[in-house]
């Protein structure tokens, strides 16, 4: 993609946000449209292929923060429009059209050009289009081989879904995904199998031209091989010279044990392939849980409330509780409150370090909603034996001394 296609893409617009729009703001944006849009819901529909892609490239650029910054600048610096508007009337920013700045300032010295004073730390826009597009920023002639050094992948994200259990014991689940990838026929150059890409004679293989605008003149990516250095005659049909394809693939996933609800996985080497030999970006996973229909989780601990008798409570009892993986014993001592958590050691979530979080267990006293003529006339005789006991005597008491 060359200087002016590049600046001229409204990326916010993309994704339908504005350009003061948070880092979480634009994820939120992102996954929506990626998930509306995603090959796999829309088999077959071009329009929401090309969406797909058009958003992933968006997200790639904002959601790096030194990239969305060199973007925001160049934008600011030359418009919404990119180059279109550059060097017409008004010029740049408001710097006229004429021979030279305000104050005999060297518009050369901006841009860098000229082959002078151009080197590392001389900065203005052609430090920041050395940042842009991977070349040097004003340099004259054929450019540098720099406009074609090797670029690193763009980091893509994907969701997975897995069971409670499988949050706390760790799973190996396949993940299928359908994102850019070095295309299998040309193995990433671009070229129909039996033929190499040529060296562009526009730049001499260095993927920079300089244009003059005016009264100046400034460097941007080769119109002809758009900053690559090399020519395709005869592209590969499959990634159509690109030498990258949307494929569908299927990736083993190892989610290790104790993962949380929103947690993201990282994969190295698993995102967007690289250009010119630089290695791929990472694909992060981000992993949803189900809930449980028993237990519950805090941190290392599970938790799980269990229902009891008013007279298991009062008299003390052994229950049988279940765990993730089988049953334990839990003594319930005489006197306990409804209420009361007990604790059953290492039968939580499993640490780094190999030991467990413990089972929270909190007993509930279970009240009939009907009670027999027996019952109730047992119940009865319980109250009339224990009714000189006041279980409100000491709350009674600090309300007094509150007064």
């Amino acid at each position: 993609m060359s200087a002016r296609e590049w600046l001229e893409k409204d990326f916010y617009a993309e994704l339908g946000v504005s350009s003061d729009a948070s880092a979480d703001e634009i994820k939120k944006a992102y996954r929506k449209l990626a998930r509306e849009n995603h090959p796999d819901a829309n088999p077959g529909n071009t329009k929401a292929e090309n969406k797909f892609k058009a958003v992933s490239e968006a997200y790639g650029v904002l959601s790096d923060p030194e990239k969305r910054k060199q973007y925001d600048e160049a934008r600011r610096l030359f418009g919404s429009g990119g180059f279109s508007g550059a060097g017409q009337g008004g010029g740049f920013g408001g710097f006229g059209g004429g021979g030279g700045a305000p104050g005999g300032f060297d518009l050369g010295d901006l841009f860098g050009a000229g082959g002078q004073g151009g080197g590392p730390g001389a900065g203005g826009i052609g430090d920041l289009f050395g940042g842009l597009f991977g070349g040097a920023g004003g340099r004259r002639g054929g450019g540098s081989a720099t406009a074609s050094r090797p670029k690193r992948g763009a980091d893509i994200e994907t969701e997975v879904r897995i069971d409670f259990a499988e949050s706390v014991h760790g799973a190996t689940v396949p993940l299928r995904l359908s994102s850019p990838a070095t295309c299998t026929t040309c193995h990433g150059n671009g070229a129909k199998p039996g033929t190499t890409p040529r060296t562009c004679p526009t730049c001499s293989g260095g993927g920079m031209v300089t244009r003059n605008q005016g009264a100046f003149a400034f460097s941007e990516p080769c119109p002809d091989c758009r900053g690559r250095g090399t020519l395709i005659d005869d592209p590969c049909s499959e990634c159509r010279g690109e030498g990258v394809s949307t494929r569908t693939r299927t990736l083993t996933v190892r989610i290790p044990p104790g993962v949380s609800d929103g947690q993201r996985i990282r994969l190295a080497g698993q995102g967007e392939p690289g250009r010119n030999g630089a290695g791929g970006g990472d694909l992060f996973v981000v992993v949803h849980v189900n809930a449980h229909p028993v237990f519950s989780r805090s941190g290392n601990d599970l938790t799980l409330t269990v229902p009891v008798t008013f007279p298991e409570l009062t008299l003390g009892t052994t229950l049988t509780v279940p765990t993730l993986d089988s049953k334990v014993s839990l003594k319930v001592p005489a006197g306990t409150s409804s209420g009361r958590t007990l604790r059953v050691r290492g039968k939580g979530v499993g640490k780094k370090d190999g030991s467990s979080g413990d089972l929270l267990v909190t007993l509930q006293v279970a009240v009939p909603s009907k009670l027999d003529t027996k019952a109730t006339e047992a119940l009865q005789a319980y109250a009339e034996a224990t009714a000189d006991h006041d279980p409100r005597a000491d709350l009674a008491s600090l309300l007094g001394r509150a007064t």
